[in-house]
């Protein structure tokens, strides 16, 4: 007998009738862990950029680059991830542990496929936590228990929001705010990498808007383009790692640039910045 249909199969505390972040990216990435309402929010957003595809592309290297950097090169044993999202091809514990088996990774996430997920990873890597918290609600997060067992917070740390802040809905200051207390909670020699929908500000303006309105305006209902300069407001009271708030393609590429950017891809920055 086939397999049912995966919205025959839905797990426990899951609406399909919603469209879920971690869902939607799973659908641009072109996974299966997703339903027609997240795959409908792709469908709105690459009406406004045929390649929209390359946000999650390019947001994912950007991650890859990003973790291997700061296991490589900083010495940290301990990543603290929020909105991690569905389990991919490259996860941060398989970059970071690469370099270091030991080093700790403490998933933050509250969506319940991702948690399904998540307690699958627990049986095999004893070195890899799941918490399922709000990360709009930094107090939520640092004084969870299984976050202050697993990290250190004398010690330096790594701190991810991977395309996370631009679904944060509320004021315009918010994300930056958010970013503040959570900064405040690092200790001295702390990393933080952030990537985010950008505005670049030229000719890929209009684009970058036209992607925000089919965004906040699909079922999942969030997805604000920053400028530069708000996303550099993210970083405040950090030592921007050179070039500083770039271009997720043009972060340490793996390579040349063969080709031109796709309009997407002009349309998602990242950086990371240490606390000094």
């Amino acid at each position: 007998m086939p397999d049912a249909p995966r919205e025959a199969r839905v797990p426990v505390g899951v609406d399909p009738s919603r469209a879920s972040i971690a869902r939607v990216y799973d659908a641009f990435l072109g996974g299966t862990d997703n339903y027609e309402i997240d795959r409908e929010v792709f469908r709105r957003v690459q009406s406004a950029a045929p390649e929209a595809r390359d946000l999650a592309l390019d947001n994912r290297a950007f991650l890859i680059r990003a973790c291997r950097f700061i296991a490589s090169k900083t010495g940290i044993k301990q990543f603290l991830d929020c909105g991690s999202g569905l389990p991919t091809a490259e996860n941060v514990h398989q970059v970071v542990q690469r370099f270091d088996p030991e080093a700790r990774v403490v998933y933050i996430d509250n969506d319940p496929v991702v948690l399904a997920h998540g307690r699958a990873l627990l049986e095999e890597n004893a070195y890899t936590h799941f918490v399922a918290a709000d990360i709009f609600e930094p107090e939520q997060v640092l004084e969870n228990a299984v976050v202050r067992k697993h990290i250190d917070f004398s010690e330096p740390v790594a701190f991810l929001q991977f395309g996370t802040l631009h679904h944060y809905e509320g004021s315009k200051e918010g994300p930056a705010g958010l970013m503040k207390r959570y900064i405040d909670a690092l200790p001295t020699g702390s990393y933080v990498a952030i990537s985010h929908f950008l505005d670049p500000e030229n000719e890929h303006s209009s684009v970058a808007r036209h992607m925000e309105e089919h965004f906040r305006g699909s079922p999942m209902g969030s997805g604000t383009f920053r400028t530069k300069a708000e996303i550099e407001e993210l970083f405040d009271g950090l030592e921007m790692v050179d070039p500083g708030v770039t271009l997720c393609a043009r972060w340490w590429p793996d390579g040349p640039e063969l080709n031109h950017l796709s309009q997407a891809q002009e349309c998602i920055a990242g950086g990371v910045g240490v606390k000094r």
